[in-house]
């Protein structure tokens, strides 16, 4: 069976058509700037030439009917009719406490992800845009959520709830949500395949380090803590979310510079992380190469945001009593050596110890700790669109 696997933001849709059973990507693109002029579509199917065409999509739906066109296309496509499709899975931002697992998108499940809309104003509007238009396309394919959130709802409420009144929480259900679900479950459950031996019996530690960053604590196959909280706002420094600040920060902010919450959420959201801290980039690739033409506020950003996620691993080992693996996975942690470097350095009391060699690498599953190493540290490239495709047939076949 193909399924095809949607990622649907406010002006973009990335989506991959994967063989279910060799698990092989047949064709993958990416929509773009959608409901903008020069809007255009990037489209490559297996073993064919790449190609993008700048093409004009004012709504979602526009650019869905291209995409299948374009998986359809006699020269560049890979299937010959819709009938090919057997399922598709969108990536659903926030399904608070109301989904821990992939579900068929009806007419009630969508109600009740357009009720955590307030939860996730920036993603889960464009989520729901994306499922009415295949919908309206193709009526008769089932229509399968997985929720970023969902791996995490295993959480116990000495986890997930805040420190303030608990009447928040009964009244609008305010607590640690968690998010990057999908990824964390795919690169702990392809860790201890790598070694061997069963989720279930191991304690791992996931560092999804991207634009958007967070780490999350794996115990005998479960999410126990994460660092995203309510929003994605929570935990690490990001590419331009802050992460963990003192509340009392916005007030203080906010009369000296004049500022409303709105644009303190704003500046919080999109004006901060190394981006702010740097002056310079939110890609960490332009904040390397800061660091290497020695320019000081990259190099405090980049070993603010390694000693940040050290922090974490620490006390996510704490709070699993041990750990057996730490593992780097997205963008950064798949790709950037010296944060890797930066962050084990501070792991030595684990026992953690980086064989530098090894970690000469980019984005391949590899061990890159030393062989005397009592925690194994590892490079695992996430796979979400992978994960996402594997709970969509576990729920078909259901």
């Amino acid at each position: 069976m193909n399924i095809l696997i949607i990622n649907c933001g406010s002006s973009s849709l990335k989506y991959q058509l994967i063989d279910s059973k060799t698990e092989q990507v047949l064709a993958k693109g990416i929509c773009e700037r959608i409901g903008i002029p020069e809007s255009k579509i990037a489209h490559q199917s297996m073993g064919k030439e790449k190609i993008t065409e700048q093409i004009d999509m004012p709504t979602h739906t526009k650019a869905v009917a291209l995409l299948l066109e374009k998986l359809m296309d006699p020269t560049y496509g890979i299937i010959q009719s819709l009938d090919e499709i057997g399922a598709v899975g969108h990536r659903i931002v926030h399904g608070g406490e109301k989904f821990s697992q992939a579900t068929l998108l009806t007419d009630e499940v969508m109600d009740a992800i357009e009720e955590c809309n307030e939860l996730a104003p920036l993603h889960n509007p464009a989520n729901l845009i994306g499922i009415n238009s295949c919908k309206e396309i193709m009526p008769n394919v089932p229509m399968v959520g997985v929720f970023d959130t969902a791996f995490h709802q295993t959480m116990p409420k000495k986890a997930y709830l805040y420190g303030i009144p608990y009447e928040y929480y009964e009244k609008y259900k305010v607590r640690r949500y968690g998010f990057h679900g999908t990824s964390h479950d795919y690169v702990s459950q392809r860790t201890a395949e790598i070694l061997g031996k069963k989720r279930e019996d191991m304690k791992i530690i996931v560092c999804h380090l991207g634009n958007g960053a967070s780490v999350t604590a794996v115990k005998n196959g479960i999410s126990v803590d994460t660092s995203m909280g309510m929003t994605p706002l929570e935990g690490l420094i990001m590419g331009t979310r802050s992460g963990d600040i003192d509340p009392a920060i916005i007030q203080f902010v906010g009369d000296k510079e004049n500022l409303s919450l709105l644009e303190m959420n704003e500046i919080l959201n999109k004006q901060s992380g190394v981006y702010g801290m740097s002056k310079l980039s939110s890609d960490f690739r332009d904040i390397e190469d800061g660091v290497a033409a020695g320019n000081e506020l990259a190099i405090t950003a980049l070993e603010t945001f390694s000693y940040r996620v050290a922090k974490y691993v620490g006390a996510y080992a704490a709070a699993m009593n041990g750990v057996d693996a730490v593992v780097f996975t997205a963008g950064v942690g798949e790709n950037t050596e010296d944060v890797r470097v930066q962050v084990v350095e501070y792991l030595g009391y684990l026992g953690a110890y980086l064989d530098k060699e090894k970690n000469h690498v980019r984005g391949i599953e590899t061990i890159i700790s030393t062989d005397d190493s009592k925690v194994k540290v590892m490079i695992v490239p996430t796979n979400e669109e992978l994960a996402i495709a594997r709970e969509v047939v576990k729920l078909i076949q259901k």
